[in-house]
């Protein structure tokens, strides 16, 4: 879930697993547009190193 707030007169939006998530987090239109520039290098970076198994997969039971 996420929501859009401001900080110091500053849009930003808030990031969260649910609405109980005490550990969200926000940032701002900058954080923003290089996230947007990167979200491969993001993608990436979960694959190689996300330590779940995906949904499906045969060494989940």
């Amino acid at each position: 879930m996420f929501s859009i707030g401001e900080f110091k007169g500053n849009p930003v939006i808030n990031l969260k697993r649910s609405e109980d998530d005490r550990y969200g987090f926000s940032f701002g239109l900058s954080k923003a547009k290089l996230l947007l520039e990167h979200i491969e290098d993001v993608r990436k970076f979960v694959a190689e190193h996300d330590k779940e198994k995906p949904k499906g997969s045969p060494e989940q039971s």
